[in-house]
């Protein structure tokens, strides 16, 4: 009999045309040109061959960008597998983790899946993380920065007095979005040897269909993660997606062209959304979280998706009368604005 478990359901994916995608953040610019250069050299010569199961190539190409040694980062097909792994890795079946009550839904699958119990911590009314609820934790510590959906970023500075008041435990901070951010993280890590910091080629460098994700902490936890993966497989990235995400992140201009680029669009939609009459937290993501001052989320989520623009609402308590709102190109949040003007009467 398999195990219960509620798995995790992504944003809604219609394969229709004239469709515009802001419910699953994904980045609405391609790749660097440098990415398909590589993959269709690998595609040419060695795909009769297995790829490297130890991907230090790129594991040093990161650790470069952060201060840290190849031995300091793990490769994983995609962050939820890298989440996996630590759930595995670092928590105990007989130990609380915490986590906050608003937050990336694959952490309960994870904490279902392998039998991991919870304390959720209740976020404020403002949607911020209260710090010290995380303080001295059973089990461990795990939360997104910028959080999601809130988009809410959590400086630093109170990030290391989480890290600080569980010193026996493991702290995973999931930066997903942390490039449209203040700052990461990973700064942290030679300052102490319990953070485990984990990001993803999807958002910011546009390799969502690639699927390579990766951690970044101290050598000792970087081992237990290649423990459990090779306890799976040991050929968990393909050689195309190996040499793309090395292409990505050696391709510093195009990446920082392409962030600054939707950290403007960003800022403009919100500026335009309150003219609408919405409340927007303020977002260090590629996404948006907004409510209307009169309008329901589902009235508005079913009048977009009329009109053939999809956006994510989550019926959740607290946040059910929000939309999660990605930023496209501009070109797609004029269209967005101007299909919004027919439902939204100002």
């Amino acid at each position: 009999m398999a195990k219960r478990a509620t798995p995790y359901v992504p944003g809604l994916q219609l394969n229709e045309p004239n469709i515009i995608k802001l419910n699953t953040n994904e980045n609405p610019y391609p790749p660097s040109p440098n990415v398909m250069d590589a993959i269709k050299k690998e595609g040419s010569n060695h795909l009769q061959l297995y790829p490297s199961s130890t991907t230090v190539d790129l594991r040093k190409t990161i650790g470069e960008i952060y201060g840290l040694t190849a031995d300091e980062v793990f490769i994983g097909n995609g962050s939820d597998e890298v989440l996996a792994f630590s759930f595995m890795a670092f928590f105990e079946p007989e130990k609380k983790i915490r986590y906050p009550n608003i937050t990336y839904s694959f952490y309960p699958v994870y904490a279902t899946l392998f039998n991991i119990p919870v304390e959720t911590v209740e976020v404020n009314a403002d949607f911020t993380l209260p710090t010290d609820a995380f303080f001295n934790s059973e089990g461990g510590v795990i939360f997104p920065n910028p959080n999601a959906p809130t988009s809410l970023y959590l400086p630093l500075d109170e990030i290391e007095g989480i890290i600080q008041n569980n010193p026996d435990n493991v702290v995973i901070i999931d930066e997903a979005y942390v490039d449209f951010a203040e700052g990461s993280a990973a700064r942290l890590i030679h300052k102490y040897d319990n953070v485990l910091v984990i990001q993803t080629t999807s958002k910011s460098r546009s390799l969502a269909g690639l699927r390579v994700g990766y951690a970044l902490g101290n050598a000792s936890l970087i081992q237990a993660l290649i423990k459990i993966k090779d306890s799976f497989n040991s050929y968990t990235i393909d050689r195309l997606a190996l040499v793309g995400a090395q292409a990505a992140f050696e391709d510093r201009a195009y990446f920082d062209r392409v962030t600054n680029q939707i950290v403007n669009t960003r800022e403009d939609v919100i500026q335009r959304l309150q003219n609408f009459g919405f409340s927007v937290l303020p977002s260090q993501t590629n996404f948006v979280f907004a409510t209307h001052e009169t309008y329901a989320a589902t009235e508005l989520y079913a009048a977009l998706k009329e009109a053939r623009i999809l956006v994510r609402h989550f019926d959740q308590p607290r946040i059910e009368n929000y939309l999660r709102i990605t930023i496209g190109t501009e070109e797609e949040m004029n269209v967005f604005f101007e299909k919004l003007k027919d439902i939204v009467k100002v």
